[in-house]
């Protein structure tokens, strides 16, 4: 390392030396803005150095400071705080970091604090802090819900936000922006970096991770290193036989096998824990010899099972691992040289995301294998590809002003120390996210928080907060430890802990699943058949069973949909086939399915939207195919229904997925005429909105989450959990008290203002609407299902047939299709 550069001292660039290293550009460039007092944002490839460039300015700082004094080998307190949203990521940075330090001979120990920590470990912190700590959003809230957390901070020079763009444009994200707030007022010096995977508005993410700090003093690295990644999509030997709809991609396990073979260690991504349950199961029927050498890895299983596994991948043991999300973030499993990606990840940052935990070194190739589910994500593969020669990577916005969260904080902050009313407003207020928080709205969460508002001031359990000398606080010790018990924005279904009769503890099942189970069924979980035995205190007591099929664990969860650039890029392939382009091995091998698709109905043009109407057994069915995603499809499908329904009372059955969307009914429906009395327009679409969904009754479900965040509702004790059907019941509750006696509730307007912005992401819609008002309108009238059809009534199909009812009823209607 060239000593000229004079941004580290003697004891970082040796090491350097050492390993004959160079630092790279941005290393430098960011050590250097550090010095001079910046904070900011950094995106680099993975595998390039991202956690030594932000580590080593603080150590570095620390080491100049101390080099005279004859105590500088005793540790400090708490100099950096990094906050990672993975626990797996948290290991893995801990491991780094202290290996690092150790290295250059700096006394600094790096300790992580996560939900899988250790009370001991716990406590122990706070007696003696580390002088670097790794954490999450969760458990820095709750360090700050600790008497005396000040001083835990005291000494903190930098706070390190890592995977920044995973945390951005959710409540966790704004969990980091009131935690940021905290320190800011403890430390005003503070430093903030963030590390971030490519965004599309990488100004916005800096704006929302360092206000209050003057333009002048932030700023944004962006490396210039280039990460290859290299694609292939494993393809049928026969495209035209391959499945349209309803699969899990399992029947290409053959095709894949050699490259899990000649690979040195592999991960494969799916989508759900439930399609890495099947997918591991299926590997080891399909090739005995990945037993012993293959794991499955996912959130739901015993955290001890889960860091064997991260172990086992980190020190070459492992061939092959199934996994889901939880493995998705900046993890250096530096053995990893090949990522499968099983079905569409539905965006291009989430791809990129994965592939690049392979090769995750500087110079290497990241090597990705798509295998698609179905014929339609054939094309998927190629506009992904496409999408990545571009750079299309999708945006993320900050949420704005969710105050079920702000209730959450203050009580966190009255559970410690207490606050200022004043003060606390203004370190609300220097966030992003509550910036625009008026004096009405704060005297009415104030009110809220000490009185439980006009409808709930006679009960006691909802006066939470008290003011004594100007300090709000809560002193009952129930309140506070129910409040430190629901501290988070993570939502799940209420989790039973599964354990064998014998002994043993294997993970978790949500109650939901559970709940359909008789004593003496089997079901796939960790890998293995598992015959269920009994419940008894919120726990699954199973023992092994020697079946070879059962039901499949299923867990709550959202399902990803179509991002936009994705979205316009899949539109853009069939565009390109219209015109005879097929340059990729992957449109070559849709092509047989367009070609069905076009002698059936039609191909859309990119300035088309094709509707398609079928009449069957079933009904009439309208088909629409805006190719805009799931969510967006739903809300246009109620919207649509709501609209024709005014020209003729019609009943319709809504089925969607992320290419099209269905109406069907027992009459058919007066299509042109609506066409011409405006079923595209944009005109008064708010409101038309709200009444196609129910919109009341929308936002009493979704009231149920914003109940449990600002601490309405509580989820139960450790072992003692509510039940889902009793929280939505109270949570219904409470949503019809407000409604009738307090209408003016503010959590009653973020209910119907949240199910606008995400579950039907007004925004996106109504760009949606924007776009095919203006496209000429492509009215077909096919025989029968086609293939763009065929997947959406599939689709309405799975909610009411099993799986294997499922897959029957698939090959059946497929007879029925063939010419």
């Amino acid at each position: 390392m060239n000593n000229d550069h004079l941004y580290v001292p003697g004891l970082i660039s040796d090491w350097f030396n050492q390993k004959g290293w160079e630092p790279f550009d941005f290393q430098l460039e960011l050590w250097e803005k550090y010095k001079n007092g910046y904070s900011g944002l950094l995106n680099a490839p993975t595998g390039t150095g991202k956690t030594l460039a932000v580590w080593v300015p603080a150590l570095s700082e620390w080491i100049t400071e101390n080099t005279e004094k004859p105590d500088s080998r005793k540790p400090p307190g708490l100099q950096v705080l990094w906050i990672t949203p993975l626990r797996a990521l948290a290991r893995d940075t801990e491991l780094a970091l202290n290996e690092f330090t150790s290295d250059i001979g700096v006394n600094w120990e790096v300790l992580r604090r996560t939900g899988d920590s250790s009370s001991s470990l716990k406590q122990r912190i706070l007696r003696k802090p580390p002088t670097g700590l790794i954490t999450t959003p969760e458990s820095l809230h709750l360090m700050i819900a600790r008497k005396n957390h000040e001083k835990l901070f005291s000494e903190l020079r930098m706070v390190v936000v890592d995977e920044w763009h995973e945390l951005l444009g959710s409540k966790r994200g704004t969990m980091v922006e009131l935690g940021l707030s905290r320190l800011r007022a403890i430390r005003p010096e503070l430093k903030v970096w963030g590390i971030s995977a490519t965004l599309g508005n990488m100004d916005h993410a800096l704006e929302v991770l360092t206000p209050g700090i003057p333009e002048s003093k932030k700023t944004r690295i962006t490396s210039k290193l280039q990460k290859e990644t290299r694609v292939t999509t494993i393809l049928p030997e026969k495209p035209e036989a391959f499945s349209w709809a309803g699969h899990t991609g399992s029947r290409l396990i053959p095709k894949l096998l050699p490259v899990l073979h000649e690979s040195s260690s592999t991960i494969i991504f799916t989508n759900t824990r439930a399609q890495a349950e099947i997918w591991y199961q299926k590997l080891l029927e399909s090739d005995d010899d990945l037993a012993g050498q293959m794991a499955l890895h996912h959130g739901s299983i015993d955290p001890d099972i889960r860091q064997w596994v991260e172990d086992a991948i980190h020190s070459g043991k492992l061939k092959v691992t199934v996994a889901t999300s939880s493995l998705d973030l900046g993890v250096d499993f530096s053995p990893v040289d090949t990522v499968v990606q099983v079905g569409s990840p539905k965006g291009v940052a989430r791809f990129l995301q994965r592939a690049g935990r392979s090769g995750h070194k500087p110079g290497a190739v990241s090597k990705v294998y798509f295998v698609p589910t179905h014929g339609m994500e054939i094309i998927e593969s190629a506009a992904l590809q496409t999408a990545v020669k571009k750079q299309a990577v999708e945006s993320r916005k900050a949420i704005i002003k969710p105050l079920d969260l702000l209730v959450q904080y203050l009580c966190t902050l009255a559970v410690g120390d207490g606050f200022i009313p004043d003060q606390a407003f203004r370190e609300i207020k220097s966030t992003y996210a509550f910036k625009d928080v008026t004096d009405d709205e704060w005297r009415w969460i104030l009110k809220f928080l000490s009185s439980g508002g006009v409808a709930l001031k006679q009960y006691d359990e909802y006066n939470r907060v008290t003011l004594e000398e100007n300090r709000y606080v809560i002193r009952d010790r129930k309140k506070a430890m129910r409040h430190r018990l629901s501290i988070g924005t993570i939502s799940a279904d209420p989790s039973l802990k599964v354990r064998f009769i014998s002994g043993g503890f294997i993970g978790t099942v949500e109650e939901s699943f559970i709940s359909k189970l008789n004593s003496g069924d089997t079901f796939l979980f960790a890998g293995r058949f598992l015959e269920f035995i009994r419940l008894k205190d919120l726990t699954v007591y199973v023992r092994k069973s020697k079946a070879t099929k059962g039901a499949v664990s299923r867990w709550m969860g959202g399902r990803m949909q179509l991002s936009t650039h994705l979205s316009a890029m899949i539109r853009l392939k069939m565009e390109e086939a219209i015109s005879g382009t097929f340059d990729s091995p992957e449109m070559e091998a849709a092509r047989p399915l367009l070609e069905i698709q076009q002698e059936r109905s039609a191909l859309p043009r990119q300035h088309q939207l094709l509707i398609e109407r079928i009449k069957t057994l079933e009904g009439h069915h309208l088909f629409f195919y805006p190719v805009a995603g799931r969510m967006v499809h739903e809300g246009l499908a109620s919207l649509f229904a709501w609209r024709i329904s005014q020209i003729s009372p019609v009943t319709f059955s809504i089925a969607m997925n992320d290419y099209g969307f269905e109406l069907l009914s027992a009459k058919e429906a007066p299509l042109e005429e609506a066409l011409e009395n405006g079923l595209l327009s944009v005109d008064s679409l708010s409101e038309h909105i709200s009444k196609s969904i129910n919109a009341a009754e929308l936002a009493k479900r979704h009231f149920r989450e914003i109940a449990r965040i600002s601490g309405l509702i509580f989820s139960g004790y450790p072992g003692n959990r509510t039940g889902s059907k009793h929280l939505q019941a109270s949570s219904g509750l409470l949503f019809d008290v407000f409604q009738d006696y307090d209408p003016g509730n503010l959590l009653i307007q973020q209910a119907f203002r949240e199910i606008m912005a995400f579950q039907l992401e007004e925004e996106r819609m109504r760009n949606v609407m924007s776009r095919i008002s203006k496209e000429d309108v492509l009215v077909v009238n096919p025989d029968r299902f086609t293939p763009f059809s065929f997947p959406i009534m599939v689709d309405r199909l799975r909610g009411r047939l099993s799986s294997e009812k499922l897959q029957d009823r698939i090959e059946r209607m497929k007879l029925k299709l063939e010419p």
